[in-house]
């Protein structure tokens, strides 16, 4: 999943929200030098990821695109599926996306000491473009898939996945619905996991 899924899943504790956050930057065993709450939403992260990628509903969707995009597609499933998600918001919060975006950067401010460097340098363009409510519509997630495309040097050719977003549109986002409301229940009962696991440390 990507970011705006990896926040949501993280439950209302925002030292998790964080961690979940920043877990893509965080090798091995140095999630251990963060505070507690950090430490979940790290371990949070790398299960979900792993739920994730094994998941029957997520490989149907990776392998529409794995012909043309290889190893990329994941990625692309990621951030198609943040897409939809921020469309469908309301399905899934009660607070409205914008309000709980501000909330959530916000919060990386305050907490800005304690980000990885690699966090810290991404801040001003998440924020300057509003990355999350941006995936919401068709020339957000254009645009961020523009972004990674560059990222690889133009190798992966990820810009392109926009045509394929276009025209199984529906597909894609029956996949999303279907796969998230698993995510979120598999997300609730890890949590309580890890919080139990890491309190006994």
């Amino acid at each position: 999943m990507n970011y705006l899924a990896h926040i949501y899943l993280s439950g209302e504790n925002n030292l998790v929200t964080i961690g979940n956050f920043i877990a893509d930057g965080i090798k091995g065993k140095d999630y251990k030098q963060y505070p507690k709450d950090i430490q979940i939403g790290i371990l949070l992260h790398r299960h979900i990821d792993t739920f994730t990628d094994a998941h029957k509903t997520v490989r149907k969707s990776t392998k529409r695109l794995h012909e043309k995009y290889s190893h990329y597609s994941g990625i692309i499933v990621d951030m198609l599926y943040d897409h939809f998600l921020a469309k469908n918001w309301s399905k899934y919060s009660d607070i409205d996306l914008k309000d709980y975006t501000e909330s959530f950067y916000d919060c990386l401010e305050e907490h800005y000491t304690i980000l990885p460097l690699r966090i810290q340098k991404m801040m001003p363009y998440m924020l300057a473009d509003n990355w999350l409510v941006s995936y919401a519509s068709i020339e957000g997630i254009t645009k961020a898939l523009d972004g990674m495309n560059r990222r690889t040097k133009n190798r992966s050719g990820m810009n392109e996945a926009i045509n394929e977003l276009e025209e199984f549109y529906t597909e894609f986002e029956n996949e999303f619905i279907q796969f998230f409301d698993e995510l979120i229940q598999f997300s609730k009962d890890k949590l309580k996991e890890l919080e139990f696991k890491i309190a006994q440390e």
